[in-house]
């Protein structure tokens, strides 16, 4: 349920058809606001559809809307992108690569040349003439001057990560060894063997009357210890003397695994997070059946552990000296507030509810490096002209995140940053890292109220780099320091542009201008972008951009048939908030001739996104597709359709997120609340024929909308619905519920399956037996318990193939079909 402009002002009447805008050459920081259409300006009419749609085309492969690019980066030559393109379902994907001349076609790259494509995730040498990546798990090098390939490595064995140190030599690990590939000679050295053992004990010396006496009184046996001691000894010269010999064989101890590691730049130091090696994120008790297996018997598949029941132990942090061979713990009292009581609140309200008293006291905190659901940067971070080292780490709790600095003479941490959050540490914003060759770092935080770019100064002083009520994600830094690039909604949440700042001057500019959401992709050069842009009826391309230029448009892969039809676009709105929040935003879709005087009012549907911290009210095309030409099919047969952005959705800052902490359900349907009277406000909307529906997180609000605002909607559809947070999973669930040993009251509060009593309106359930992320075992849950409750008014589906996400084209029909004969049926 997680892993989902701007220059110039857009009139309301016009938001309707709004498909996306060129590139101007702009780049002021100063830019225009886009504003959602006030409640007394009239709603656009749609465009009326040359043909109906049917279910039957919205739910078949999506391929017929075009199989887009995904996963494009930059060839190394600044001329030219890679990108992939799977068809739906397909075994292989296909690689191609693109000139951004725009003259050619892209063109297919045959297997045989696949590892001589640029990699995405290559590593640059320090002078920066030469890329060291893998391709299926194999190093190779490539000298950027010439182009010319070279293959380190031929294993069978995959190598796990590669690094360039500050010598020109190329590291490379392979689970917990770490090897090093001298240049001048092509040496290959192992610098480091961890094992996660105790370590040998060698001969040992007798101990006890008994030993004692049995080499004293018998050579043979007194001969044999000698022998073997000195041919210990002797060994032990060898190997510190020999420089044939490899490094020392490092032994952590056998009660713990490797969690992550990192090698300094001059090859020396390797920080180390060990885990308790018996911590599963499995569950050791549960499975989830597959019925139709292929041998025909139920095979019982592997589950992830619920958060009742999942309590990841933290880790523990060793530094290795390679060169000394000397292991230093890693003590964690320099991170301010690691042993505070961060729910000594909490765990007094539940006490209290038990007629029981709490009694803080403090006590060191579970702490791991942070692990961002959102980049795949490193939470280690090693300078890359000396051995400073940065990390991140997070309280297990989810309250703190801590930047701070690895004294690596002492073994200590010093707290560069500190965020603490009340409710949860975001689990997106978290960018950091050096800025050039300077000791100057920057990174993101939430501290603000929405997640800003700050710098530290080596000396301490905290510079922040942008600042208002707006989210900044997506960070990269130039090389020399000098500019920092970033993508942010800052004129209008929903709308998203690249920006970079002058770390020197705090200056920043804005680079793109396009109504929607886009990535970006700076060239090595970092002379031009490349993005991947989509607006409100077209789906995602990619598009070149010169620094201070124009977009030009590089892929077409959208379907003919697909960008030929007239698509309805909903309206992006602003609706007021009763209930003390900011407004909601919102997407809305009008029926076919629509008139808001007509004697009859509109029946409506309000659609609830998923993943709870996810964006939908945006100006890009909807990453639920099938869900927006539903909706079009919906208008045609005289629905107003809402899509709201609820307390909790993404993009709109700390206060938005948080709104929903230990009370999840309550305030998202608040927010429903006031979307149904806005729309019979506005909209022409009959509020006595609404009904309501939604998949993952919606299926849980669905739930939740139902049966505590009985009234609100007179029918509802819950897909792969959450029926108990108790059973989902913890690194979701704990940060906004806490965990159940700790807060029950929040989960009950939560929860829709302790609120089923009040259901009163017709309900549909559908699930997938193989849903690995929402169980089955959810509605199978809430079914027996509507069963005791002698609730008459609701049905279930199941579908026997589908996990999550579901994949086959039919599974999606019959699921649309049975939520549109329930609106149908209850909603006319």
């Amino acid at each position: 349920m997680k892993r989902l402009v701007r220059n110039f002002a857009i009139s309301a009447l016009s938001l309707a058809v709004v498909t996306g805008c060129a590139a101007t050459n702009n780049t002021s920081s100063t830019t225009a606001k886009i504003t959602a259409p006030s409640i007394q300006v009239p709603l656009a009419q749609p465009p009326k559809a040359q043909q109906k749609l049917t279910l039957n085309q919205i739910m078949a492969n999506p391929d017929w809307m075009g199989v887009l690019a995904k996963g494009a980066y930059w060839a190394d030559d600044n001329q030219s992108i890679y990108f992939a393109r799977q068809a739906h379902q397909a075994p292989v994907t296909d690689f191609y690569n693109l000139s951004i001349s725009g003259d050619d076609e892209a063109k297919k790259i045959a297997l045989n040349q696949l590892h001589l494509a640029d990699q995405k995730q290559g590593q640059l040498s320090t002078d920066g003439t030469k890329k060291a990546y893998l391709y299926q798990g194999n190093v190779f090098v490539k000298t950027l001057a010439s182009g010319d390939i070279k293959q380190i490595t031929k294993l069978n064995t995959p190598i796990n990560e590669i690094k360039y140190l500050s010598n020109g030599d190329i590291a490379y690990w392979m689970k917990n060894s770490i090897f090093r590939i001298h240049q001048d000679s092509g040496l290959v050295e192992q610098i480091a063997d961890i094992k996660m053992a105790n370590a040998p004990k060698g001969v040992v010396e007798p101990s006890g009357y008994i030993a004692k006496q049995q080499h004293r009184l018998i050579n043979f046996v007194s001969m044999q210890h000698d022998n073997a001691k000195a041919k210990q000894d002797y060994k032990k010269s060898v190997a510190e003397q020999d420089p044939s010999f490899a490094s020392k064989t490092w032994y952590l101890g056998d009660n713990e695994a490797v969690a992550d590691m990192s090698l300094s730049a001059d090859g020396r130091y390797v920080f180390v997070a060990l885990v308790d090696k018996n911590y599963s994120w499995r569950s050791d008790k549960d499975i989830m059946p597959n019925y139709l297996a292929q041998d025909g018997y139920i095979d019982a598949v592997p589950a992830r552990a619920r958060v009742a029941e999942d309590n990841y132990p933290g880790q523990r942090f060793v530094l290795l000296d390679l060169v000394n061979h000397d292991k230093k713990e890693i003590t964690i009292e320099g991170l301010d507030g690691y042993d505070e009581d961060v729910f000594a609140q909490v765990k007094a309200e539940n006490a209290a509810a038990k007629g029981e008293t709490y009694n803080s006291k403090k006590q060191p905190r579970k702490l791991r490096l942070l692990q961002d659901w959102t980049w795949s940067q490193s939470a280690m971070q090693w300078h890359g002209a000396d051995d400073s080292l940065l990390v991140m780490v997070e309280g297990v709790d989810n309250k703190d995140r801590w930047i701070a600095q690895v004294n690596l003479d002492k073994g200590t941490l010093t707290t560069k940053h500190r965020l603490h959050d009340t409710a949860w540490v975001n689990y997106t914003f978290n960018q950091f890292g050096w800025l050039g060759q300077s000791k100057d770092f920057y990174y993101l935080s939430e501290e603000s109220g929405y997640s800003q770019l700050y710098l530290q100064q080596e000396g301490g002083k905290v510079t922040q780099l942008t600042q208002g009520k707006y989210v900044v994600d997506d960070v990269t830094p130039t090389k020399d320091g000098k500019y920092i690039y970033y993508r942010a909604n800052v004129d209008h949440p929903g709308s998203y542009n690249v920006y970079r700042v002058n770390t020197q001057t705090g200056k920043n500019e804005k680079l793109t201008d396009w109504l929607g959401t886009l990535d970006y992709q700076l060239s090595p050069d970092e002379t031009k972008l490349l993005l991947s842009a989509s607006s409100l009826l077209k789906p995602a391309e990619l598009f070149v951009q010169p620094i201070g230029g124009s977009m030009k448009q590089l892929t077409h892969y959208t379907s003919k048939a697909f960008s030929s039809y007239p698509w309805q676009a909903p309206q992006v709105v602003a609706v007021p908030s009763t209930h003390g929040a900011e407004a909601i935003h919102a997407r809305v879709y009008l029926p076919q001739g629509y008139d808001p005087k007509s004697a009859e009012k509109y029946p409506a549907v309000v659609f609830n996104h998923g993943a709870g911290y996810l964006q939908n009210a945006h100006y890009g095309f909807s990453v639920y597709f099938r869900e927006f030409m539903f909706h079009n099919l919906l208008t045609q047969q005289g629905y107003v359709v809402l899509d709201m952005d609820y307390r909790g959705s993404k993009g709109y800052g700390r206060d938005w997120r948080t709104a929903i902490y230990r009370n999840m359900g309550h305030p998202e349907v608040e927010d429903l609340k006031d979307g149904v009277a806005w729309m019979a406000k506005n909209a022409h909307v009959d509020a006595k024929r609404v009904g309501t529906y939604g998949g993952s997180y919606g299926g849980f609000l669905t739930f939740m909308a139902l049966f505590t605002e009985p009234e609100l909607f007179q029918a509802g559809a819950a897909l792969r619905p959450v029926t108990d947070w108790a059973h989902y999973n913890a690194p979701y669930t704990a940060n906004i519920l806490n965990t159940p040993d700790i807060d029950p009251i929040a989960y009950e509060r939560s929860s829709p399956i302790e609120h089923a009593q009040g259901l009163e309106k017709p309900l549909l359930i559908m699930s997938g037996v193989l849903d690995d992320n929402v169980f089955f075992q959810d509605s199978v849950r809430m079914v027996q318990r509507l069963i005791e409750l002698e609730k008459p008014m609701f049905e279930t589906a199941i579908y026997p193939v589908e996990p999550h996400g579901f994949k086959q084209p039919s599974s999606w029909l019959d699921e649309y079909r049975r939520i549109y004969n329930l609106f149908e049926q209850e909603l006319k």
